[in-house]
């Protein structure tokens, strides 16, 4: 793995631009690729590991970066603007890895993860579940008692999709207590792929988000109890990986909108140049896209200094409140971004209709309409709905 050792912790820019920059370069030149044959990011993962961006946030105590959350939406940003499917699983991945040492606890299987995320591990996760509508806080797969040797663990979980399976290391997997616990008291358990069998039912053939390949699988492990990690799943949920997740899904969202932007700014000032001495009609739309850009951008770049500053905060990441700004980032975000890269479309014109070429917009588009569903933006709000009538808001 290629390491840039810093001399000292400097800001974001300089701690990961050149790593990242080469990590986007890899995955910009085969997102059309990636997009037209539905496959993973192969080579873009492969860059991830190599440049050690899988494993930015393992914290130094551990021999990693210890990158902060704004630190990863940067990154996220800059992938998702190259290629959205490699902003996506670089998203995904970390929203799962933080979970390990900020709720794993000491046994030896759980610090031996962290060593492998921290050498280049790619994790994914199945947190869904056939026959709980699509609510990740309710599980009908149980961990159970494997019974060949004490501390034997098995499940069985028959996942709707999980994102990127056959390209990750390990699956981190949400599955109630034991047999007789209720669906919603969870665990998460960290599945290694050698010990984990995965039967493939459905195929992940979208309209866009394509290279995310999210198939559908019956998944069957087994391995032993120091796998399961300490903290429930209520408690690691709520701590980290919902506001860290909606954080870097919405930084990936303004990278796919800056990618689009700059093909509406080109397709402007060609149009400058082809009349020199006035200002074409689609520029004042551009003004207009930049503004509502920069909006999408700020409130991104607040939610992420928002978690690092609570990120030790337990009761703050725990209150209805902050549930609720975390899910209004992702609602917000995941519409706006669309109306973005939509307006982006129109300065452009039929340049930008196309299905490729240097000013298509139509992958964007496509990709960004994947925002809003996937965890549904009408569940997040239902939730809401309960909770706006307990508490404030926090901004």
């Amino acid at each position: 793995m290629t390491t840039l050792q810093p001399t000292a912790r400097v800001d974001t820019a300089e701690r990961f631009a050149e790593r990242t920059a080469a990590v986007a370069a890899v995955a910009a030149q085969f997102a059309d690729e990636v997009d037209r044959d539905a496959r993973p990011p192969r080579e873009a993962i492969a860059a991830m590991r190599e440049y050690g961006l899988l494993a930015a946030a393992v914290p130094e105590e551990h021999g990693g970066d210890g990158a902060t959350v704004s630190d990863l939406a940067t990154i996220a940003t800059e992938l998702g603007r190259a290629c959205a499917a490699t902003g996506m699983v670089f998203a995904m991945h970390q929203g799962q890895v933080m979970a390990l040492w900020r709720h794993g606890g000491d046994d030896p299987a759980v610090l031996a993860m962290i060593d492998r995320v921290r050498d280049g591990a790619l994790v994914a996760s199945s947190t869904t579940e056939r026959g709980v509508g699509g609510d990740a806080r309710r599980s009908t797969c149980a961990i159970e008692d494997a019974g060949a040797l004490p501390g034997r663990i098995r499940l069985r979980k028959d996942a709707p999709v999980i994102s990127y399976a056959t390209e990750a290391d390990a699956l981190f997997v949400t599955a109630r207590r034991d047999l007789d616990a209720p669906a919603s008291d969870q665990r998460l358990v960290i599945c290694d792929r050698e010990q984990t069998v995965l039967t493939q039912t459905s195929t992940w053939d979208t309209l866009g988000l394509r290279g995310t390949c999210s198939n559908g699988w019956v998944l069957d492990a087994e391995t032993t109890s120091d796998h399961v990690l300490r903290d429930d799943y209520a408690t690691i949920s709520a701590q980290t990986v919902l506001p860290v997740s909606h954080v870097l899904w919405a930084s990936v969202w303004v990278g796919i909108a800056v990618s689009a932007a700059d093909r509406a700014r080109s397709a402007v000032r060609k149009q400058a140049r082809a009349s020199i001495g006035t200002t074409p009609p689609a520029a004042l739309r551009l003004a207009e896209l930049l503004v509502d850009l920069q909006t999408l951008a700020d409130g991104v770049r607040h939610a992420a200094e928002r978690f690092d500053a609570v990120a030790d905060d337990p009761d703050t990441l725990e209150s209805s409140a902050y549930a609720l700004a975390a899910n209004a980032l992702k609602i917000s975000a995941s519409e706006r971004v669309t109306d973005i890269v939509t307006a982006a479309l129109r300065v452009v014109g039929i340049a930008g209709y196309a299905a490729s070429g240097p000013t298509s917009i139509a992958r964007h588009l496509r990709d960004a309409h994947g925002a809003a569903v996937m965890v549904s933006n009408d569940r997040l709000l239902h939730n809401d709905a309960g909770l706006a009538l307990m508490t404030g808001v926090i901004l």
